[in-house]
């Protein structure tokens, strides 16, 4: 009985200084992996609108980004399953860098098919991200969980807040070199992305998910507990937080991939659109680590009916602003970031607390592939609908999609009770 208790203690205080350089491994990745994120989302429209000199393709490239992060979702997940955290993200961030690098060689020579295919490697890197923060909860306690997903994703907001405003350095930069200056902020993010892929491979030891797995192993596992233990299939829970992540994705990718040609067609300049764009990011990151404490206090559900409600309130505000109203738009775009955020850690949590480790990075991925899939038919759709209508309509649109949130969240709490 007391080698056993020993063990036991040994076990724990491995989990936890495991959990600790996890942790620490993971920011580190995500700082240099958000300043790669900047350049699909500040100027990925913008250099397609000129290079294919039409506004209704101008979500195209958006739509191409998280078709691609959709695939490297589920191939991260299955790579994740069977070798690990470190050879799952690593090759999915260094997938990313080469996307990035394709982007840029495609500018330069004008060839928009090599853009198309170089964004969806793109994509590998910002699908890549997203699901480093999963690593922080391999080894997390049930009850630390929301918190340990949202220090994944604040030390994201360092790099991701930076790339925006190093949209008109970078293409002074870019177009020093001789290559145009939209493409400057590829340069940036094929960089980000290949040294975040560097820093995985090499520091993330031992792996955090197959240490996890170890344990799972055991005869008494002090994290799983009763919390998705006897799960080796998905609880209801899963499928809540994965409509929770997909509908907050599809209103805020739509808003947001319209909102720098909205700008531009207000004679906005490029470093007001980055402006709007770092706060927009830092939004969807900075708050995280309060949003991860509500989520493990309050609870999943009430944070992810606030995400609904704070998507509205941002589509309202982006619909009614002047176009020439740069505050507003600031405003609009904070919203849509934080109501994101809310959705996002909330939904984490849901899917974390509803798995095994045994089935945990496979489902992880199905569901970030649909994540990935509805942000690239909100990003495709959004350049038709803001052609065909305006964008006060695309933006009020995204804002009362997001409300579906609530009574997908009232039906899987009466199907649980019953």
């Amino acid at each position: 009985m007391n080698q056993t208790n020993e063990a036991g203690v040994m076990d724990e205080a491995r989990r936890a200084a495991v959990q600790r350089r996890t942790l620490t491994v993971v920011v580190l990745s995500q700082i240099l992996g958000g300043a790669g994120l900047a350049a699909g989302v500040t100027v990925g429209a913008l250099l397609a609108q000129d290079m294919l000199g039409s506004e209704g393709l101008s979500g195209l490239p958006v739509g191409l980004i998280t078709l691609g992060s959709a695939l490297a979702a589920y191939l991260v997940g299955r790579v994740t399953q069977r070798a690990g955290r470190r050879i799952g993200l690593g090759a999915g961030f260094l997938t990313g860098g080469l996307g990035a690098l394709g982007v840029v060689l495609a500018a330069v020579v004008d060839s928009p098919l090599l853009l198309f295919a170089a964004l969806v490697l793109y994509g590998a890197g910002t699908a890549t991200n997203l699901q480093a923060r999963y690593a922080g909860t391999d080894l997390a306690l049930p009850d630390r969980r929301g918190q340990a997903i949202s220090i994944a994703m604040v030390s994201t907001t360092f790099g991701a807040v930076a790339g925006p405003n190093l949209v008109t350095p970078m293409g002074r930069f870019a177009d020093g070199l001789g290559i145009p200056a939209l493409a400057g902020p590829f340069l940036l993010a094929g960089a980000a992305f290949l040294a975040a892929g560097v820093v995985l491979l090499v520091l993330l030891r031992p792996d955090p998910f197959l240490l996890a797995r170890l344990f799972r192993n055991q005869a008494a596992d002090p994290v799983e507990g009763t919390v998705g233990a006897a799960a080796v299939r998905p609880g209801t829970g899963v499928y809540v937080g994965a409509a929770v992540m997909v509908l907050t994705q599809i209103a805020m990718v739509a808003i947001m991939t319209m909102t720098p040609v909205h700008m531009r067609a207000h004679h906005h300049e490029l470093a007001a659109v980055g402006m709007v764009i770092g706060v927009h990011i830092g939004a969807m990151y900075l708050p995280s680590l309060g949003t991860g404490v509500l989520v493990d206090k309050i609870g999943r559900t009430p944070m992810a009916i606030a995400s609904g409600v704070t998507l509205l309130l941002a589509g309202v505000t982006a619909a009614f602003a002047p176009g020439e109203s740069l505050g507003l738009l600031i405003l609009a775009l904070a919203l849509l970031g934080i109501g994101w955020n809310f959705g996002l850690i909330s939904g984490t949590a849901l899917v974390v607390d509803n798995t095994s480790p045994e089935i945990r990075p496979r489902v992880q991925g199905k569901i970030d592939v649909l994540v990935a899939l509805a942000g690239a038919g909100g990003g495709t759709l959004s350049g038709v609908v803001m052609a065909g209508t305006s964008y006060a309509t695309l933006a009020l649109s995204g804002g009362i999609l997001a409300l579906l949130l609530i009574p997908v969240l009232f039906w899987a709490r009466r199907s649980k009770a019953a």
